[in-house]
Parts: structure tokens; sequence; C-alpha cells
């Protein structure tokens, strides 16, 4: 009968389950400011404070510094770091660590095979290419994300 029964009586959509996400590290950085990196060091410190086995938590801040450092003196602009550990409970321990490190110059940066003896920079991505367990650099909008991840323990 019209009229009778509930006025919601539209079936609903299955609610959604949340997912519980592992903890993430989140900063924005100016462009002028290189001790920002000694800051985001120590927050990754924090952050990966029971993460992985030994020399990971020290590897990650590495890397990291590594990637903050070449946004910020090659692009002129600022960069944001995001430093994520997997989903679930035993993330904070055992996850797969992922940095993204976000500029604003979409020009993508080359990896140099040997730099010169004498010379002071050119070694940052390739410490990423040789000690990640991945990485890689996507377009992102205005700009690019040049990001990489590690295993709590290691890659055999």
């Amino acid at each position: 009968m019209p009229g009778h029964g509930r006025p919601d009586a539209r079936p609903k959509a299955a609610e959604a389950v949340p997912v519980e996400r592992g903890p993430v590290l989140t900063k924005r950085l100016a462009h002028d400011d290189l001790a920002v990196v000694a800051q985001v060091r120590a927050e990754l410190r924090e952050l990966l404070r029971h993460w992985g086995g030994p020399g990971r938590a020290d590897l990650a801040e590495l890397l990291t510094s590594e990637l903050v450092t070449n946004a910020l003196v090659h692009t002129g602009h600022g960069a944001q770091i995001t430093a994520s550990l997997g989903d679930g409970p035993g993330a904070r321990v055992t996850g797969r660590l992922r940095v993204e490190v976000r500029d604003f110059v979409s020009r993508h940066p080359t990896l140099r095979d040997r730099p010169a003896e004498d010379s002071t920079s050119g070694r940052g991505l390739l410490l990423v290419h040789t000690l990640a367990d991945a990485w890689g650099v996507r377009a992102h909008g205005v700009g690019k994300v040049l990001w990489f991840e590690l295993e709590a323990e290691g890659v055999p």
C-alpha cells in the first residue's frame, strides 16, 4: 500500500569498515631552510623508534635526508615529505616504510652512474638507488614525487 512502510525504505549502502593505518609523518618544508633536514631526521627517528631490524631506521634516516636535501637544494622551491608505515596494528614494528618527497619542479632527477671523486654532489640518488628496497619518481601535478620503500627486516 502506498504511504505505508518506512520513509527510508531504500536499501542502505554497506557501511565502510575503517581501515587501520600505520603511523604517518607529514611535513611541509620551506625552500630556504636546510636546518629542517635535521628536524625531519629527528621526527622520522621518533616515528621509527620500534620499527625494523638493526640499522633499518638509520638507513631510512639517511635516504630520507638525501631526498629532502635534494628537493630543497636542486629545485629552489619548498617540498613536502610523507613517511608512512604499512596498514594494521603490526605496522609500527614490522610494516613496510614508504617515504615520499614531493617538490614543485617537474624536471626529473638524473641518476648518475658514478659521480666524480672530487664532486660534492651527485651521490644522494645513487644511495637511494643502491640501498632502498624499491624507489622511483612520478609526476604529481605541478612537480614530482621521489619515493623509496624499506622493509622492516630488509629484503634478502
